[in-house]
């Protein structure tokens, strides 16, 4: 069956198993805790500033969601029947080969833990805003490093308490946002146009064109996060309903949040006050509520970074076990306890994400970050050899639109790679020489995996 692990040495039991007790409700709370946080509250004022004109502002965001689920349609498929815990790894590692599953796993799991040190670093700058003792004893990083261990501790125990953090935090995270939205439209004056914002230039032509780039590149940034589900394939009660309904779930709703984020913020500030403004989020909540605006925002963003450290933590961790597993990483990592954790994964992720929070490894996450969409492409590629050559597998689920919508992903994830090495030279390059460099990585930790394997036997 294809729910079934990898047939490898590595692959035996310990103690434990994962637990499969996960349903729709999970896996969108997973996405949503892991999607939304801090990149809405830059992201409005970076496409402000390439496009000053609510409707190409707000059209963006639909952009990226009609990517988001074009993609939503492949990864569902590919979810449904290969459900596995450990993300699209599974899905490069069956299709195109161990190399390719390695590249896929290895870079998804360093970008998870760098994303958890970034998370926890702005967890401790806005934390020393809120609580000015704190700016005078206590450092960005030692907050950082804090919140990193505790949440991995939280997890430690059992699958239950990291399941049960996830859907409260999220759902918190939720209202809190819903909250501010109303506040700004039911207090807020409307942003009417005035001399300075009708001072603006709408840019035409190539540079509208460039702009249009530019705001999808941040908006698809912004989104990824809403494959949630696919990290807990082994673990979903119902693969087959609940991988489909999870994905789809947690687009829409992450779309939801998203325009109704930013419509408030068009409805309350003019588009001059938008452009360029780094806390567009935070002034628009400072008209609604005065001098307590900022401090409302910044309150609302630390609940939400939780949310997404702790949904970090749980993808992270099921990354490295499926490697594991595989028998591209060491064999002890797939120890699983008696709660459905893989603990000695969970200790590992925690470990490098402290390690990147503590060493400030921004080059690195800025590089990381271009394997994002590298591994969608990666997954959509996977999908059109998978139909070829496994015709027979189980299909519980089957993508709309094949082959149109699969090749319209996968059009619309090259120019996007395209797009960031035009954008991001100095980062991609480095990128590209880091995957070339992969390999003797790939070949030393397979033959490490393999020798303890042979050792322990």
């Amino acid at each position: 069956m294809a729910s079934e692990p990898i047939a490898t040495p590595s692959s035996r039991p310990s103690r434990g198993r994962l637990l499969q007790i996960l349903g729709v409700g999970f896996g969108i709370a997973v996405a949503v805790g892991n999607t939304i946080a801090a990149g809405i509250v830059r992201t409005p004022g970076d496409i402000a500033r390439h496009l000053p004109n609510v409707w190409l502002f707000l059209g963006v965001w639909v952009g990226a969601a009609i990517y988001a689920l074009l993609s939503a349609a492949q990864l569902a498929e590919l979810g449904a029947a290969i459900p596995r815990s450990g993300g699209q790894y599974n899905y490069s590692r069956q299709a195109l080969g161990e190399y390719a599953g390695f590249i896929v796993g290895w870079s998804d799991w360093l970008s998870t833990c760098g994303t958890c040190a970034a998370v926890g670093i702005v967890i401790g700058e806005y934390s020393r805003y809120l609580l000015p003792v704190l700016s005078s004893h206590v450092s960005v990083k030692a907050i950082a490093v804090f919140v990193i261990v505790l949440f991995a501790a939280l997890q430690f125990r059992s699958l239950h308490a990291g399941r049960l953090i996830q859907n409260i935090s999220s759902l918190l995270k939720c209202l809190a946002f819903f909250a501010v939205v109303a506040a700004c439209f039911f207090y807020g004056k409307g942003a009417a146009p005035s001399s300075a914002s009708s001072a603006l230039v709408i840019p035409a032509g190539w540079q509208l064109f460039a702009g249009l780039v530019f705001g999808l590149q941040a908006t698809i940034y912004t989104f990824d996060g809403w494959d949630g589900v696919i990290y807990f394939g082994d673990e979903v009660e119902d693969p087959a309903r609940d991988v489909p309904r999870s994905i789809f779930g947690s687009v829409l709703s992450i779309l939801a949040i998203y325009l109704l984020l930013n419509a408030a913020v068009v409805w309350v500030l003019p588009m001059n006050e938008i452009a360029g403004n780094n806390f567009a989020l935070g002034s628009a909540a400072q008209r609604v509520f005065g001098t307590y605006g900022d401090t409302v925002i910044r309150s609302v963003m630390v609940l939400s970074l939780l949310s997404s450290l702790n949904a970090l933590h749980l993808m992270g961790t099921r990354v490295l076990y499926a490697m594991a597993r595989g028998g591209l990483f060491f064999r002890s990592v797939t120890v699983v306890n008696k709660g459905g954790t893989p603990w000695l994964a969970l200790l590992l992720s925690a470990g490098v994400g402290v390690l990147f929070a503590v060493f400030e490894f921004q080059r690195v996450i800025a590089m990381l970050a271009f394997f994002f969409v590298t591994n969608y492409t990666l997954s959509f590629v996977s999908l059109f050899i998978l139909r070829w050559r496994e015709p027979g597998l189980a299909r519980p689920y089957k993508a709309w639109g094949y082959p149109w919508t699969t090749g319209a992903a996968l059009a619309g994830s090259v120019l996007f790679l395209l797009g960031a090495i035009r954008d991001d030279w100095k980062n991609s390059w480095l990128t590209l020489v880091a995957l070339a460099a992969s390999y003797p990585l790939y070949l030393g930790l397979k033959w490490a995996a393999q020798r303890t394997a042979r050792l322990a036997a």
